[in-house]
């Protein structure tokens, strides 16, 4: 399948499916959407629902990627001085020769952590790896219905290709193994905002609300597992 490199509307680059007219991020913008979504509505609301109490919390990404979302993550765990173990999932590793063309350590002004942006690609999968004091990663390449977590998560970003292309992983068995991987009170949350995924997550028990969606998009999802 045919790949390409491409500028959102923010600046930012992101990879490009013609085969499937779809990408990794949003045309309108790789970063905003990342930072909106997935920082914004989903780190930040985490931090809030724990407090400081216990600034410990275990992320699980569907879909690494890019790694962009990883390294926002990264970023934003010193920033708010927490601790954070994250476990990124994809079936199908970006070549590193496509992630020395991504642009995010320029566009952030982060010129400073380009390396260790490259980092996080190069590391070995299957294991855990301590990247700072503040932020761990293990990668894990495998399909999404082969997660069997149970009790794991505090948080999960749920960033897999559109419904439109891909709607086997936006199903009611894959949304079951999120609720499952979920601690209670646990949210996931999401850029997709289709009816079809909204049923599908209260279906397997989760409580899911709308929220505004990044630039582009007029609604998002999250999902909140109840206490059991």
């Amino acid at each position: 399948m045919e790949r390409q490199v491409i500028i959102t509307a923010d600046g930012s680059s992101t990879i490009h499916l013609p085969d499937w007219n779809e990408q990794y991020h949003s045309k309108h913008g790789a970063i905003q959407e990342a930072y909106h979504v997935f920082i914004h509505h989903g780190l930040h609301r985490c931090y809030r629902l724990r407090g400081t109490h216990d600034p410990k919390i275990s992320i699980l990404e569907i879909g690494f990627g890019t790694g962009l979302n990883a390294w926002i993550t990264l970023l934003e765990a010193k920033t708010l001085n927490i601790t954070i173990d994250y476990v990124g999932v994809e079936a199908y590793p970006v070549p590193m020769e496509e992630v020395l063309q991504l642009n995010y350590p320029e566009i952030l002004n982060a010129d400073d952590g380009a390396n260790t942006f490259k980092t996080l690609h190069r590391l070995s999968w299957e294991a855990h790896h301590d990247i700072s004091s503040h932020f761990s990663l293990t990668k894990q390449k495998k399909f999404f219905k082969e997660i069997d977590d149970e009790n794991t998560y505090h948080l999960i970003y749920f960033d897999a290709f559109g419904a439109r292309v891909q709607p086997e992983l936006w199903t009611e068995s894959i949304f079951k193994r999120m609720f499952h991987a979920l601690k209670d009170q646990g949210v996931l949350v999401t850029y997709s905002a289709k009816g079809s995924v909204r049923r599908a997550m209260q279906n397997v028990g989760f409580t899911v609300e709308k929220l505004p969606g990044p630039p582009g998009k007029r609604e998002m999802l999250c999902a909140s597992k109840p206490i059991s």
